[in-house]
């Protein structure tokens, strides 16, 4: 590799121009990117395949507050173009102000400050950005929703429009380029079509994990399955266990083994060496045959796995947690048994950001319109959702993080995949069946039925979470951007048992997945009378660390009692024998 980059005429190699010697080298990179092209679209011709977009822009134009705004930002484009001829009629002595950026680690490398020419472009961003975002909140005659989308699209649109994200205006990934003779334009684009062919945005090498070889390897059997999950029971490592078990239901709209990473960050590991009898729903991702599948299937699945464990082990009820839409799905069917008089088969419940009121669900209601109901009808149409459409979605919510760091990191600077077992999970999708996916996010997210007594009824019985006396242990992330903080605080005011609030640091998966040995974050706990979030805050104590001893603390004294870990304890020995080892197979179905 040639060590010296063209000099600019001082004696000094220009890092951001490649020299003589490297020419015939750039030659070649660009013809081997003209090879990996071609052979990409030619693939994509033999497969016949048609992407179907995420959005029609046609029907942006549509929009009378789509409309307004454009008349009204055009004044800033009006500016940008004033900017850039007042610059022309500087002299040559001009330099931009290089004075260091608000913190943006973006704009990290020292050239965005230091080069003139960078930090012109810099400074121009800012004002362009700075000048949308202003003008769609200075909007009139919007209502509080059109706003709301309004500002989401300006801040995405400002993200999208970094010149961090264009290789000939980011300074790291043209030194990049020049010192690796276009190898890392080259790699880039690599990684750009192989995403291009699977469709998703990678985060990790696909290829460096393995569920069950080196990700959800938490030895346990597969002990009953329907169409819809599979239950997995855990081998105890512990000489005794509480006698009351533990299910846990994660999303269906995720693989489970968020709790089950590996060895060090694995909650379900961590709380069978608690002692726990620990059973895990492994929900099947939906294809054609789910088609009619709705709320009340998804609920009759969580009783019978309540059941199946209850008459397995034969015991009076079981600890049961919810994770993020389970949990919303777990208070309806809390309320269905209590309805039914039979709560008792849940000894304790214990809430991982769940949402039962929407009001203030945050930006995942911007896609609940109709303009966007009819694209996910229309993307639905064969009986599900593809997953990968809802991992979009949920990219969309932290662009700059989940979307354009990537394209940066990925495809500019050719950067090596990092072995990140929680991306790797992150992009793990799996398929939603159409009619409850449409179902929940109309009936939940738009008319915020659940918390409206006898709205809505599952298996034949009207739904009144004030009926729910269950225990409940409600855990909240302080940042969580999918459950916001003052939406799962709702649940404080629709349960009307004994409740424990515990707000935790970071956000929706990090806020969780804490294990108490990384000795990261931290956690508050307060007064569970408090009437209001801003009541608990100001009251709560912080701890530093994880969580989940916090936890066990509580399910210990919901009931203590232990007996030996033998017979039924044991997966596969009592009267449900072993399917197969776990995680099962439908973790792994695509």
């Amino acid at each position: 590799m040639s060590d010296t980059g063209e000099n600019d005429g001082s004696g000094t190699a220009n890092p951001f121009l490649p020299s003589p010697d490297d020419l015939q080298h750039w030659t070649s990179v660009m013809a081997r990117a003209q090879q990996m092209m071609l052979e990409y679209a030619m693939g994509q011709a033999d497969a016949e395949k048609a992407a179907t977009p995420l959005f029609d822009p046609a029907k942006w134009l549509d929009s009378p507050a789509t409309k307004l705004w454009a008349e009204q930002s055009a004044k800033m484009w009006e500016q940008g173009v004033h900017f850039w001829t007042s610059l022309a009629t500087l002299g040559p002595s001009f330099a931009p102000v290089t004075e260091a950026p608000a913190k943006d680690r973006r704009f990290a490398d020292p050239d965005w400050t230091a080069n003139p020419v960078f930090a012109l472009i810099r400074q121009t961003y800012g004002l362009l950005s700075d000048q949308l975002l202003e003008t769609t909140r200075q909007l009139s005659g919007l209502d509080a929703d059109a706003r709301a989308k309004m500002e989401f699209a300006a801040k995405s649109m400002a993200d999208a429009f970094s010149p961090t994200n264009l290789a000939a205006t980011n300074p790291e990934v043209i030194k990049r380029a020049v010192e690796t003779r276009g190898e890392s334009l080259l790699k880039g684009l690599r990684h750009m079509l192989a995403d291009l062919a699977r469709g998703q945005l990678s985060h990790v090498d696909p290829d460096a994990f393995e569920v069950g070889v080196n990700i959800a390897t938490t030895p346990g059997k597969v002990i009953h399955e329907t169409d819809l999950y599979q239950l997995i029971h855990y081998a105890p490592v512990t000489g005794d266990v509480f006698t009351v078990p533990l299910v846990i239901f994660p999303p269906w709209i995720n693989r489970f083994y968020i709790l089950d990473l590996n060895p060090a960050k694995s909650f379900v590991k961590w709380a069978v060496e608690q002692g726990l009898s620990v059973f895990m729903v492994s929900w099947k991702s939906a294809d054609a045959s789910m088609k009619d599948v709705v709320w009340d299937d998804y609920v009759a699945a969580q009783v019978d796995a309540i059941d199946t464990i209850r008459t397995l082990l034969k015991v009076p009820h079981v600890h049961a947690i919810g994770y993020c839409v389970a949990g919303t799905t777990l208070a309806a069917t809390l309320a269905m048994l209590a309805a039914r008089g039979e709560a008792e088969k849940v000894r304790s419940v214990t809430f991982f950001t769940a949402q039962v009121d929407f009001e203030l669900a945050g930006d995942l209601k911007l896609f609940v319109d109709e303009s966007y109901l009819a694209l996910l009808q229309q993307l639905s149409a064969q009986g599900f959702l593809d997953g990968r459409y809802m991992a979009a979605t949920f990219n969309s919510l932290r662009g700059r993080d989940l979307i354009w760091n990537y394209v940066v990191n990925n495809y500019l600077l050719g950067n090596d995949y990092p072995p990140f077992d929680l991306l790797y999970w992150n992009g793990d999708t799996t398929n939603l069946p159409a009619k409850w996916h449409r179902q929940y996010l109309v009936d939940l997210y738009r008319d915020n039925r659940l918390v409206i007594p006898n709205s809505l009824s599952v298996c034949g019985t009207p739904v009144d979470l004030r009926k729910i006396e269950t225990p409940a242990y409600i855990q909240a992330g302080r940042e969580d951007h999918i459950a916001p903080l003052a939406s799962v605080w709702r649940l404080m005011d629709h349960l009307s048992g004994e409740k424990t609030f515990l707000l935790a640091g970071s956000g929706h998966i990090a806020g969780v997945v804490n294990p108490p040995a990384a000795g990261k974050y931290q956690y508050w706990t307060g007064d569970n009378r408090a009437a209001t979030l801003d009541e608990f805050v100001a009251g709560a104590t912080e701890t530093k660390g994880s969580w989940w001893p916090h936890w066990i603390g509580w399910i210990s004294a919901q009931d203590s009692a232990r007996i030996p870990a033998k017979g039924a304890r044991i997966p596969g020995k009592g009267t449900k024998k072993a399917i197969e080892d776990a995680p099962g197979r439908y973790v792994k179905q695509r």
